[in-house]
């Protein structure tokens, strides 16, 4: 999450901001952003994103990111090749403590190998300075949310040649061996 050059849709808050009371941010892409996403993710368009987050303090130093974010993007069926419309509308929770910061350090054992659990939470995101970019925070939760084989309603894939259900049948060995006694 540190690398944001390629970005555009981009909202930093400042982590001095947050105090007792959240903060309350909502964020709308502008064309130009869209139209940037649009060639990042590899989709045909972006029409929509919008997002609605709040930001709280979390332990001493990190701020708590949750909220929901909605997207409407089209992209190619995966069959057809025709424009198929997304929408995506996604919880969004992220954590994010000072860079240094104790919370941040990954847990090892007496072989100094981490210790990552599946079923754990997530590792907090560092931040650098007094800002968190909560527009990218926005942008990873749809990205990740995206069909990648998208597939319009009722699009079937044509196989090229003279395929039938049959052909896709493997014999079972046993078959094999009753024709062979037929011969």
């Amino acid at each position: 999450m540190k690398d944001n050059k390629q970005q555009t849709f981009s909202y930093q808050v400042n982590v001095g901001h947050i105090s007792a009371n959240p903060v309350r941010v909502t964020l709308e892409a502008v064309e130009k952003e869209r139209a940037a996403m649009a060639e990042r993710w590899g989709v045909l368009r972006v029409n929509k994103v919008r997002a609605e987050l709040e930001l709280t303090r979390w332990k001493r130093d990190g701020v708590r990111v949750k909220g929901q974010v909605k997207a409407d993007i089209e992209q190619n069926c995966v069959a057809t090749m025709e424009p198929v419309e997304e929408k995506i509308d996604e919880l969004v929770e992220a954590l994010f403590v000072p860079e240094g910061s104790k919370l941040a350090r990954i847990n090892t054992d007496e072989n100094g190998e981490m210790i990552i659990s599946a079923e754990g939470p997530d590792m907090p995101e560092t931040f650098t300075g007094n800002t968190i970019d909560v527009g990218l925070v926005c942008e990873e939760f749809i990205v990740l949310a995206i069909d990648p084989y998208p597939r319009k309603e009722g699009a079937v894939v044509e196989l090229a040649g003279n395929t039938s259900p049959q052909d896709d049948v493997v014999p079972s060995p046993f078959a094999e061996l009753e024709r062979w006694k037929k011969k």
